[in-house]
């Protein structure tokens, strides 16, 4: 009986959604856009009408994983079901591949024109994409003005003073060592700072503590400030080992923030690290 239930009413809102749907040519910009993925919410801020807007992601406000957490506080926050999206009735919905599978199927079930921002690795993908969802939002010139202020971010970081020492290796938590072929490891490099010969290579993986040290990178790489061993994962970067080898001076810190997107996350992360080589160029 409760599956029958659950059933008719997916089907009502099924049909609800295909009647809204249904008014709306796939051709046309979109009126009502919804961003399911926290990728997605930047490009929709940067790139779309304040109007076009119905509701962002539900992390779209938090700092501490979106770069534009303040410019997102104007619209309303989706839920985390797929269910809540059918009140709104948006004609454009982006998820990411981290947005759980049932979600996206219901999301089809329900009749939604559904559009995916994939990851991102490197810059080109990144402004590939940008120009793509700018078309799809009906305002190519948007991003375009976009990417003009990525290159120049990018011209900024190519003027910066470097510091001597230039191999750098972005380690986690227990180990997880960032790849070149990441965001982070492009980010990186665009700052001359480069893994040491015999790191991983591709998107990376573990790395042994003895390993490391071996390894030896100019500067050790953090998402965060890592002071305290409060936990497992923690104890591998409060290592009294990595502690004489690192300290505050060798360290860089680099947000996940400006790593997990492209669109003006580009922009921070690029002036980020402008800021971050002056002031190791400026060491004694």
């Amino acid at each position: 009986m409760q599956l029958r239930i659950a059933g008719r009413t997916i089907f009502a809102l099924a049909g609800l959604a295909f009647a809204w749907c249904a008014s709306a040519n796939a051709a046309d910009p979109p009126r009502r856009v919804a961003s399911f993925n926290v990728c997605a919410d930047q490009l929709v801020v940067a790139l779309a009408d304040p109007d076009q807007i119905v509701a962002l992601s539900p992390n779209a406000h938090d700092p501490a994983i979106s770069v534009i957490a303040d410019k997102a506080l104007p619209y309303p926050l989706l839920g985390r079901t797929a269910e809540a999206m059918v009140p709104l009735k948006p004609d454009l919905v982006l998820v990411g591949p981290w947005d759980r599978p049932l979600t996206q199927r219901l999301l089809h079930v329900l009749g939604f024109r559904i559009v995916g921002v994939p990851l991102v690795n490197d810059l080109a993908t990144g402004i590939a994409q940008i120009r793509e969802i700018a078309k799809l939002l009906g305002h190519p010139e948007r991003g375009e003005a976009l990417i003009a202020d990525i290159e120049a971010a990018q011209r900024r970081l190519a003027a910066a003073p470097r510091p001597k020492s230039t191999s750098a290796l972005l380690v986690g938590n227990s180990g997880y060592t960032v790849g070149p072929d990441s965001l982070a490891g492009t980010l990186l490099r665009e700052a001359g700072l480069t893994p040491p010969p015999g790191a991983l290579a591709g998107y990376g993986g573990y790395v042994p503590l003895e390993k490391l040290i071996m390894l030896r990178p100019d500067f050790l790489v953090t998402t965060s400030v890592v002071e305290t061993p409060d936990g497992q994962g923690a104890l591998y970067l409060t290592h009294p080992a990595l502690r004489a080898l690192y300290p505050p001076e060798k360290r860089i810190v680099l947000p996940g923030r400006f790593t997990m997107c492209a669109g003006q996350s580009l922009v921070a992360a690029l002036d980020y690290l402008t800021d971050v080589l002056t002031k190791l160029a400026a060491q004694k």
